[in-house]
């Protein structure tokens, strides 16, 4: 479906559903395992789901696999919500991806911010015009995990043609209160830490957020955003206090649980989606799985 720039702008403040990668018995993508996963979160009422994003494992994935979920995601979606489809690495890599994520059906692209040792911002915005090109012009959200590029690299981005949202994803929300300043007004600014942080980058413009817990909870996550887009912050603190205890598991050994949070949890549900691969952590430790299941009989999700 074609996206109306008001349109785009309201599924981008809304949450974007980042979804796992599943694999089979044999460690290969195995993408129908989602379906059970998507027709709940679209069933809550999900706005944007996101294939190839970091809790899908994308730097795990090769360019083949990556191509092969967002072609499938997009066939189990079909057309009931807009898809936003990630797309980086090498810039041959980049492009081949987003010329197939815009063919399979994606209504707008994020860029991975480059992992390269070797980046300049000036070469990011020519990285950002090739993808566009070979996307045949689909909108953009930039993926932001690196602040210290400064707020004018990060302006010189968001000035590239078709950008039309930024995912915020480092904890210095007056940065991102700059960075807002200093940008066109028509970019959507998204909380790109998830529900913890949403109403810290919500009281300094973003809206929306990005969403892992989606796959295992996305009930929860739309009563977060509800009570943040109606400005009840105390009900929102709530609602996040009562699900901090998945995050924690999520961020411990360096972040390196962050997926094995989300597999574990969907496996105790009943939605086996694999493993992680190295070099995420898999499986959690006894004491980090305790944890997990404490969590998830609290919040009545399994008995």
């Amino acid at each position: 479906m074609a996206l109306s720039k008001a349109d785009l702008r309201g599924v981008l403040s809304g949450i974007s559903g980042i979804l796992v990668t599943p694999y089979d018995e044999n460690g290969d993508v195995a993408p129908k395992k989602l379906s059970p996963i998507i027709d709940r979160a679209l069933a809550a009422g999900v706005h944007f789901p996101v294939v190839n994003g970091n809790t899908g494992e994308f730097y795990a994935l090769t360019t083949d696999e990556a191509i092969t979920m967002a072609r499938s995601v997009a066939e189990m979606l079909d057309g009931r919500v807009p898809m936003l489809a990630g797309v980086g690495r090498g810039i041959r890599d980049a492009v081949a991806l987003a010329k197939a994520s815009a063919d399979a059906g994606a209504e707008a692209l994020m860029i991975h911010q480059p992992p390269d040792p070797f980046v300049a911002p000036r070469g990011v915005v020519d990285y950002l015009k090739r993808i566009a090109d070979a996307s045949d012009g689909l909108p953009m959200m930039l993926y932001l995990r690196n602040d210290t590029i400064g707020t004018k690299a990060i302006a010189d981005l968001c000035a590239v043609e078709g950008v039309a949202g930024v995912k915020w994803a480092t904890p210095n929300p007056m940065k991102l209160a700059e960075a807002i300043s200093a940008c066109d007004p028509d970019i959507v600014w998204v909380g790109g830490l998830a529900e913890v942080w949403a109403p810290t980058f919500y009281a300094v413009g973003a809206r929306g957020f990005t969403s892992g817990l989606i796959n295992v909870w996305p009930e929860r996550s739309m009563a977060i955003h509800a009570a943040l887009e109606g400005g009840d912050y105390e009900t929102a603190r709530k609602l996040i206090s009562e699900m901090r205890a998945f995050e924690d598991v999520r961020a411990e050994e360096m972040n390196g649980t962050n997926v094995t949070g989300v597999k574990s949890a969907l496996q105790i549900l009943g939605n086996d989606c694999g493993p992680t691969r190295p070099p995420s952590a898999w499986p959690l430790t006894p004491a980090q799985h305790d944890k997990l299941v404490v969590f998830m009989r609290e919040n009545k999700l399994v008995k």
